[in-house]
């Protein structure tokens, strides 16, 4: 029986006026948002995206499809939250995850803190198990030409010790 499972998460999005910019559950300011049904963090997606791979539960376009109006403006952390609950349901939880970021701008660095101690506190996980990063394509591609912003995370799942496992059906929102 396994014990660990590897999952890959990948989003972008368009950056866009008249929407504010959150990356991680932060809020950060910028002339520019992301475009999206819900938020549009891109960052929060890739990690939901990653840790539904790792169980090979789909992705977030079929747990929230942008087709349903109650996902319209939706919180990615309280998405977040409902994934790390059905992960814990299959009986699965983080391990760690690992991810990167894609910005030309804004600068994500003073905001690092923030959306780490944000994943950590949705997650019920040790910061040490949240690992975030973030860099520029140094002007290549759409990142660099500021017309987007992407992330990609890798994360890992453990399994939880049968003692500790939950109970009960995992319900949104």
């Amino acid at each position: 029986m396994l014990n660990f499972r590897i999952g890959h998460g990948y989003d972008v999005h368009r950056l866009t006026e008249g929407r504010k910019l959150i990356i991680g559950g932060v809020e950060i300011p910028h002339r520019l948002g992301l475009l999206g049904h819900s938020d549009a963090d891109v960052l929060t997606h890739a990690v939901m995206d990653a840790m539904l791979g790792a169980l090979a539960l789909g992705d977030i376009g079929q747990h929230f499809p942008d087709s349903d109006d109650r996902f319209r403006g939706a919180d990615s952390m309280a998405l977040l939250a409902y994934v790390n609950a059905l992960i814990r349901a299959e009986g699965w939880q983080l391990g760690n995850f690992d991810a990167t970021v894609l910005a030309q701008q804004p600068k994500l660095a003073p905001h690092i803190p923030a959306m780490r101690k944000r994943f950590a506190e949705v997650l019920g996980c040790d910061l040490s198990q949240v690992s975030i990063k973030a860099t520029t394509e140094e002007k290549l591609g759409f990142t660099g030409a500021e017309e987007g912003i992407a992330a990609h995370c890798v994360a890992m799942l453990e399994r939880i010790p049968s003692a500790r496992m939950p109970e009960g059906k995992v319900t949104l929102l």
